[in-house]
């Protein structure tokens, strides 16, 4: 087929159903994987900061393991790996239940949570001593001190690399293709095999790309700017 014919995928009702499906799945395993990411993070992040160091090698392990695997690697580990070996039932109600979405989530989640949790951790680590001692002066517990104190001013140090961490996950969804999960990339390839318009369909599909992960950029530049004291003032 000749011609650069951009209009015959947008014109195309079945075409933009499916590129609007992808769309919607692409964001459900983002928001799914973010969660979990986000969730495990900090519960990483309390095990390293708090007074017992016996799950700290433990932490430092899982870091090292999801930061030096790739992400690629990890999701087919999950899903031609770990799902073969669940029970029966589990197996069969995962598969009835988009079970690629399901380990694209777990997979990307998991991976990611080693990444925010060091940033989150550095973020912390930024914090004088001072800040702690002085909470703990006033009456505060060890806990109170890091939920009020510590860990407000924390996340605000770490925004920066958790938006590029966050942006760098939103495109990582496009890794579940391989797994079979139904997201943006695989819509985009479905389009291609049916309408054999290889450069319009990847055309569009780099655009959306592009589109929203710009989005995600500028919603993160927009809440630095409002955590931060002299960026809310200049506002």
């Amino acid at each position: 087929m000749s011609g650069f014919d951009l209009s015959a995928i947008l014109r195309n009702p079945d075409y933009i159903s499916m590129l609007l499906h992808g769309v919607e799945m692409t964001f459900i395993i983002y928001a799914g994987s973010w969660l979990l990411a986000m969730s495990l993070a900090l519960v990483l992040l309390g095990i390293r900061l708090s007074p017992f160091r016996f799950g700290d090698p433990i932490v430092a392990a899982y870091v090292s393991y999801h930061r030096n695997v790739p992400t690629l690697v990890q999701l087919m580990l999950w899903y031609f790996g770990i799902f073969t070996l669940m029970p029966g039932g589990l197996a069969s109600w995962l598969s009835a239940h988009n079970a690629e979405a399901v380990f694209a989530v777990i997979g990307l989640g998991l991976c990611q949570a080693a990444y925010f949790s060091e940033d989150l951790r550095s973020g912390v680590r930024s914090i004088s001593p001072g800040q702690m001692e002085a909470a703990r002066a006033l009456g505060h517990s060890y806990v109170s001190a890091m939920r009020f104190v510590v860990m407000p001013q924390g996340v605000r140090n770490a925004l920066p690399p958790l938006i590029n961490h966050s942006t760098s996950l939103f495109k990582n969804s496009s890794l579940g293709v391989l797994i079979g999960a139904p997201e943006l990339t695989h819509a985009i390839k479905e389009i291609e095999n049916l309408s054999f318009r290889t450069f319009e369909v990847y055309l569009v599909g780099t655009v959306l790309y592009l589109f929203f992960s710009l989005l995600i950029m500028g919603i993160g530049a927009y809440l630095s700017m409002r955590a931060d004291p002299v960026g809310r003032a200049r506002a």
